[in-house]
This record gives structure tokens, C-alpha cells and sequence, in this order.
């Protein structure tokens, strides 16, 4: 059995240009492009090959965006003869690539429902009133019962949502309650509290009228037990039953992301060494700071992908 993991990462990390570093091995990367362009009904190729960086910055644009840069990325692992992980993940919407990766979700479906998720999220809450914000340098716990006091203090919504790596918790929820959260942070101990440039609140409470619509969506979909064990970010968790798959899916857009966790589990599954497959290396710095001892190649291009691809003849010799 292989000793590597796939990584996915999610919104966030998009630029424009971000798969021209890429080689397109017998056209794969413009296969991909088209496929998804077709289904959605619009040039996405145009879009992430020359922007502008504004349109591409659209969260219903986004979403899928990220998600043909992770399949593309995977599709070209295959292409050069890469053999399978033992695991994947993905960060918040990057499950719906590794989803795709694992063979339990097909590409084009997964294209027109990520555009849906997040027009649903876009929707959910009105823009200006939601805020994310990273608050580096405290623990869990900490961040935890600062978000509990501001509720009741405020009565309004600021949840700790993305557990990222340690002293790294992202929090999302109403404007002003994240705001007030960044100040008592601070005076709590925080290194650094750093508003997102984000325009919706999520893995919190107030994504539930989307999960809701999620839910009604995914009723169309289907689902296959995935040919690679898939964790998710909500149970931390690879369960095979599509039905449980669809419910974590779910669950996930108004709960948070257990990442740190998620790292670990692998590491307890045996493995040695994670591949983020996709742009940038957003998922390969939080690596560093959850285990150092399970090394993160970013692949990023056609150099990294040898270099990944070699990386896992060696592990699997």
C-alpha cells in the first residue's frame, strides 16, 4: 500500500493563471477546462487563464475554478502513470475534488454543484454581514471560549470553524461579533488577528439555510463508495456509504474543519508523506506546523510533479 496522501486545497488559493505551470500531457488540462466550461455554460478556461483576477475572484466563479485546478492537477498524475495515495482530503471545498479524485462523485456534476453551493452560500447571507477573521498564536480551547463569552455578551454568532494548524483558528459569524472577537483576542494573547478577505461567513451557524438547500441538492446527485478512502472535514472520518458521504457534505457548510485532525489521522493510517495537489501551498504551510515529521511537496507545476511522481516510485519500491 502506498505511504502518501493526497491534499486538496479550497478557496483561497486561486490566481489567475494558476494551471499554466502545469505540462498538459496529451491535453489533458485543456480537456479538463472544456469539460467544465460546457458544463457550467461559460469560458471558466478564459477566466483562469487571463481573469480578470476580479471575476475570477466570484465566489460561484471561485468554487468551481478551484475545483477543475485540483482534478486537473490529479488527472495529470494519472496521465504520467501515478499511482494511487492511500488517502485523500480536502480543505472545505477541496472534498468535493477529492470526492471527484476518488471516483465517488463524476467531474461534470461536480462542477454545476459547487457553483450551486456556493450561490446557496452566497445567498445565505447578505454581503457586508458576515466576516471571517485567522486568529494566530492561541490554542483551541482558548479561541473556543472567547467565541462562547462574545455570544453571550452579544448574542449574536462568531464560531471558531476552521482548525487549521496549531495556533491557528480561523472564526466566522456576524461582522461585529467577529470584529469584537479580534479585539478580546488580542487582549487575550493572540500574536495576530487578521480579517479574511472573504465575503461569506463559513462552517458556521449561519450557512445553515444553505446546508438546507445543499441538502435538497444532493438529492439529484450521485453518489459511489469512493475508490480511495476519502476524509472529511466534519467527522474526520472516510466513511465508503454514499448516503453518509452526502450527510457530511452537508453538515460540513455549517460546522467546522477539523484539518489539524485530519492530518493526524493519516499519520495514524501510515502515512509518511502528503502531495498537495493544486495551486498553491496553502495546505503544505499548515502541514509544517502540524507534523513536521510528514513532509508536504506542493505540486504546483511540471517540476514538482516529477518530483512528487518520484517521491511515490521510491515510497512504493
Amino acid at each position: 500500500m502506498s505511504d502518501f496522501a493526497f491534499v486538496f486545497p479550497g478557496q483561497g488559493s486561486q490566481s489567475v493563471g494558476m494551471l499554466d505551470a502545469y505540462p498538459d500531457t496529451d491535453g489533458v488540462v485543456g480537456r479538463t477546462l472544456a469539460e467544465a466550461s460546457e458544463a457550467l455554460g461559460l469560458d471558466l478556461g478564459a477566466l483562469v487563464r487571463e481573469g480578470p483576477e476580479a471575476e475570477l475572484n466570484r465566489t460561484e466563479v471561485t468554487q468551481p475554478a478551484m475545483l477543475v485546478a485540483g482534478v486537473a492537477a490529479h488527472r495529470l498524475w494519472t496521465a504520467r502513470g501515478g499511482t494511487a495515495p492511500r488517502f485523500l482530503a480536502g480543505h472545505s471545498l477541496g472534498e468535493y475534488t477529492a470526492l471527484v479524485a476518488a471516483g465517488s462523485l463524476d467531474f461534470s456534476e461536480a462542477v454545476r454543484l459547487v457553483a450551486d453551493r456556493a450561490r446557496f452560500m452566497q445567498e445565505a447571507v447578505p454581503a457586508g454581514e458576515g466576516k471571517m477573521a485567522a486568529i494566530l498564536g492561541l490554542d483551541d480551547p482558548t479561541v473556543e471560549e472567547l467565541c462562547t463569552a462574545e455570544e453571550r455578551r452579544s448574542g449574536e454568532i462568531v464560531r471558531a470553524v476552521n482548525f487549521n494548524a496549531p495556533g491557528q483558528v480561523v472564526v466566522a459569524g456576524t461582522a461585529q461579533a467577529v470584529t469584537d472577537l479580534m479585539e478580546a483576542a488580542g487582549q487575550a494573547g493572540a500574536k495576530r488577528a487578521v480579517e479574511l478577505p472573504v465575503s461569506i461567513p463559513s462552517h458556521c451557524p449561519l450557512m445553515e439555510p444553505a446546508a438546507e438547500r445543499l441538502a435538497e441538492r444532493l438529492k439529484e446527485v450521485d453518489l459511489r463508495a469512493p475508490a480511495v478512502p476519502v476524509i472529511n472535514n466534519v467527522d474526520v472520518a472516510a466513511p465508503a456509504e454514499p448516503e453518509a458521504i452526502r450527510d457530511a457534505l452537508v453538515r460540513q457548510l455549517a460546522n467546522p474543519v477539523h484539518w489539524t485532525a485530519t492530518i493526524g489521522h493519516m499519520r495514524e493510517g501510515g502515512v509518511a508523506r502528503v502531495m498537495e495537489m493544486g495551486p498553491g501551498k496553502v495546505l503544505c504551510g499548515l502541514n509544517k506546523r502540524i507534523d513536521r515529521r510528514m513532509p508536504c511537496l506542493p505540486v504546483t507545476d511540471e517540476e514538482s510533479l516529477d518530483q512528487a511522481l518520484e517521491q511515490a516510485q521510491q515510497g512504493d519500491a
